[in-house]
């Protein structure tokens, strides 16, 4: 086993790629086989894939179908475990953050600034310490070798300067506000997306809506979902399923946290282009953010809740956060917000995790590794912003068992559709694509060149162009309608929009089918 090289002409999961995977699965040994298609798992199919490892993912649902698509869509540099004391956390997170923000997906990740207004909730004591803090946290950042022109550093802004990147903030008592900067996401389910085809790229077999079942160390029922045939693969089992892991791992114990977010329309707060910090009264160190996005869209977020037997894929929002993150946001404006400005809602499960025997003290965001004799290696807990970390620990686990000794490439590794910023901007392809895609937004282009129908909006007044749900079916492993518009973008965020874009995505889907010329794997 020898370090690949991509095949950037590749890296496309369909219906055909799919089919083949499971055929091989039934007949060859891997090396390695993932369960779990979220953040984690798609990092260890890529860290395994790239060290050269015969590598399979198999998810029972759809990529980034839990958790990964729940976040608040952020690349956080440790600030917040910094404000709890945990330096450790902190640092791994900023040196995370440099990586992805400089190598690993800059066409994904990108520098935003935040706000943490000064004004009658943040008094001086709170403000000094506020501000301290964040200073603290920008020592994180140098010493990750993160630049200055990468992620300036943090100062003290006026009122003129607050009011313009958040001109709807209150001006009671406002004296200006605390500016820094951190890295926020396009999209959490598009890192997936592009995690899982970078790893296809490197060789992977990627497989979805495949359920697995009865993990050893070495082996794995795997059930395909759409023909009910079973088969058993073969590999060194790495369960990277989330809050699920505990069903494949005895000694693992899961508590849930709930993160919930409600998405408002941008005017509603006067057009921000800033995240908005405000802090949750009696809570040093908790925020609640406004964060806007590049479709008109504003999340906020996000509450922290235990949420035991919550409904891990889509678990819902319960109208208590909805008004805590109501009340809190409407603190820091001048316009108060209320339930009819929420077009949209959604909540996460974060894995906190222990192994068995722990107590309550052992449970942390930290993220835990078992190998268990006989037992799948079961990778777990954690953040999104170091799925990195996680994805080469597992890995590392699972080349000891083969006897290998190759190491990890991932932290130098760009994904598809990484460049830099002179590269992205010279990409044939309109900005919102390129934000999206990257220099893959070349591709996307070229299919409206091809049919040029489907270079409309799917939805007025919103970005998403129908060659993006065709992108998703022919490049992106999507086999029906909600992938599409849940996943593959993220249409279904405005509750009003989601019947017009299942509408859409359904005739794009049988569009698709054609144009690949096989509609065996995909449903309406």
């Amino acid at each position: 086993m020898s370090p690949t090289q991509p095949d950037l002409g590749s890296g496309r999961i369909t219906a055909a790629t799919r089919s083949a995977a499971l055929h091989r699965l039934a007949e060859q040994r891997y090396d390695v086989i993932v369960v779990g298609g979220g953040v984690t798992g798609a990092g260890v199919a890529l860290d395994a894939a790239s060290r050269g490892f015969r590598t399979a993912l198999v998810e029972r649902d759809d990529l980034a179908m839990g958790t990964s698509r729940w976040s608040s869509k952020l690349v956080h540099g440790g600030l917040r475990y910094l404000a709890r004391g945990d330096v450790a956390v902190a640092w791994e997170s900023a040196r995370e953050r440099h990586h992805l923000l400089t190598t690993i997906a800059p066409h994904l990740v990108r520098p935003v600034p935040f706000l943490i207004p000064l004004d009658a909730a943040t008094r001086a004591p709170l403000a000094g310490l506020l501000a301290a803090g964040i200073y603290a946290g920008d020592l994180l950042r140098v010493a990750s070798r993160t630049s200055g022109s990468d992620l300036p550093r943090p100062r003290r802004i006026g009122t003129t300067e607050a009011l313009a990147l958040a001109p709807g903030l209150t001006t009671d008592g406002l004296r200006g506000a605390i500016l820094y900067l951190d890295g926020q996401l396009e999209d959490d389910a598009r890192l997936v997306i592009t995690l899982a085809r970078t790893a296809a790229a490197y060789g992977a077999d990627i497989v979805t809506r495949c359920a697995a079942s009865e993990l050893t160390d070495d082996r794995v029922l795997l059930t395909d979902q759409l023909t009910g045939e079973s088969v058993t693969a073969r590999g060194m089992v790495v369960n990277a399923t989330g809050v699920w892991a505990a069903e494949h791992a005895p000694d693992l114990r899961v508590t849930a946290s709930r993160g919930s977010h409600i998405v408002v329309r941008a005017e509603s707060l006067g057009w921000p282009r800033a995240v908005v910090s405000t802090a949750v009264p009696g809570h040093f160190g908790r925020f609640v953010f406004a964060i806007p996005h590049a479709d008109g869209l504003v999340h906020i977020g996000l509450t922290d809740e235990p949420a035991p037997g919550a409904d891990g894929i889509a678990p819902p929002v319960p109208a208590a956060d909805e008004a805590f993150l109501l009340a809190t946001m409407s603190r820091a404006f001048a316009r108060p917000l209320t339930s009819a400005d929420v077009v949209g809602r959604y909540a996460g499960l974060r894995p906190l995790v222990s192994a068995a025997g722990g107590g309550t003290a052992d449970i942390s965001r930290r993220h835990l590794l078992l190998t268990p004799d006989g037992g799948p290696i079961t990778i777990a807990g954690g953040k999104l912003t170091t799925y990195r970390v996680m994805a080469r620990d597992a890995v590392d686990a699972a080349a000891s068992r083969l006897g290998s000794e190759a190491t990890s490439r991932t932290r130098a590794l760009p994904l598809l559709g990484a460049a830099g910023v002179a590269d992205l901007r010279a990409v044939g392809a309109p900005r919102a694509l390129v934000r999206r895609y990257g220099t893959l937004g070349a591709e996307v282009c070229a299919l409206v060149q091809d049919e040029p129908w489907l270079g409309e909006p799917v939805i007025p007044g919103r970005p998403t162009i129908g060659a993006e749900l065709a992108y998703g079916v022919l490049a992106e492993g999507a086999l029906t309608a909600a992938d599409l518009i849940e996943r593959r973008t993220r249409l279904s965020l405005v509750d009003a929009d989601r019947d017009a874009a299942m509408a859409t995505a359904g005739r794009v889907l049988d569009w698709a089918k054609s144009a690949s010329g096989s509609d065996a794997a995909y449903r309406s």
